[in-house]
């Protein structure tokens, strides 16, 4: 059976909150921190991931204890796996010869994250990062590797879902790209 992963999101306007809500949620649900820090503007930002119905229950726990302090909750659901990597650590640049390199920059956390999903959906692509919130101002963006061909048809799908919800801030597609560009994405 394949499993079914989602990501939640959680973003709060209090930095005290958030971390009462993050303790929370934690002991709420059997899911996975994948991310919890301050973020610009003095938000909090707390990433999770696991089941479909455990991320909800989360998100729920989230709801009730942030109260006023909840900006926005949303549950991604059906993430690729390469998503989940993306979002950790990524994938090691050292070393990497790819005939490409495809950028896209997002308004939000949660678009970050869906139209990266999208792309891997749509394309057979590597997601080398998914950066969010942290020093981007909130926003977010995702570095995906692979061949021309592929990542042209990646984008397209990305930038057609961004562009229906409004929030797509830029992209670009760089071709065998120069080893010290590879470096500026660590």
């Amino acid at each position: 059976m394949i499993q079914k992963y989602a990501v939640g999101v959680i973003e709060l306007s209090s930095i005290a909150k958030g971390f009462e809500v993050q303790d929370a949620v934690l002991k709420s649900a059997n899911v996975v921190k994948l991310l919890a820090r301050t973020i610009c503007s003095g938000k909090y930002l707390v990433m999770i991931s696991g089941g479909l119905a455990d991320v909800e229950t989360g998100l729920e726990t989230a709801r009730q204890t942030g109260g006023a302090a909840i900006i926005n909750t949303e549950n991604i659901t059906n993430v690729d796996s390469k998503v989940l990597a993306g979002l950790g650590e990524g994938i090691p640049f050292e070393g990497l010869k790819t005939d490409g390199l495809a950028v896209i920059e997002t308004f939000s956390v949660a678009s970050a994250i869906r139209s990266a999903d999208v792309a891997v959906k749509a394309a057979d692509v590597e997601i080398l990062r998914i950066h969010v919130a942290m020093a981007v101002g909130g926003k977010g963006f995702t570095v995906l590797s692979g061949d021309i061909e592929s990542l042209r048809s990646a984008l397209r799908a990305s930038l057609e879902f961004l562009r229906t919800e409004g929030l797509l801030v830029g992209s670009t597609l760089i071709t065998h790209p120069h080893p010290d560009v590879l470096k500026d994405l660590l």
